[in-house]
């Protein structure tokens, strides 16, 4: 993953950690207080809530703890890879496209960034400038041409 992608996970678990994680126990503490836990809707609420906030941020610690941070500066550009910006045309309309080629967890089709494991950085993965590939998606097969790549 990209450095960028890295921080903003940690940015992410630390706010998790230190902000939500204690309203959500204090929320418990407050509902718990009101007597009766059998029929306290408001503590039931706060320990899903709990329980699936503290499953989000295992979730986020064992992707940390197995990420790859990759350097730009050794990557190549003669091919697309991971974070590959990559120009491409869908040649049954002429219709230009801009994608960076993102690990699972910072893929934001908002932002041009899609998963590596989807169908079209499949496609394109390891191809040069003016290869034309088939991508196989839902809607039909579709045929890119890679008109540049950028690191």
């Amino acid at each position: 993953m990209s450095q960028e992608g890295y921080d903003k996970l940690v940015a992410e678990l630390h706010e998790m950690e230190s902000v939500e994680l204690p309203q959500v126990r204090e929320a418990i503490a407050e509902a718990r207080d009101k007597g009766d836990l059998s029929e306290n809707f408001e503590y039931h609420a706060a320990k899903r809530e709990q329980a699936r906030l503290l499953g989000r941020i295992r979730f986020k610690q064992r992707v940390l703890a197995n990420a790859r941070v990759l350097e730009k500066s050794r990557l190549g550009g003669d091919s697309v890879q991971l974070l590959s910006k990559v120009e491409i045309t869908n040649l049954a309309n002429n219709r230009q496209m801009s994608y960076t080629i993102a690990s699972q967890h910072e893929a934001n089709l908002s932002e041009g960034k899609i998963s590596i494991k989807s169908p079209i950085a499949q496609a394109l993965l390891n191809k040069r400038c003016g290869d034309v590939v088939e991508v196989h998606v839902p809607a039909g097969t579709l045929r890119l041409r890679i008109d540049s790549i950028q690191i």
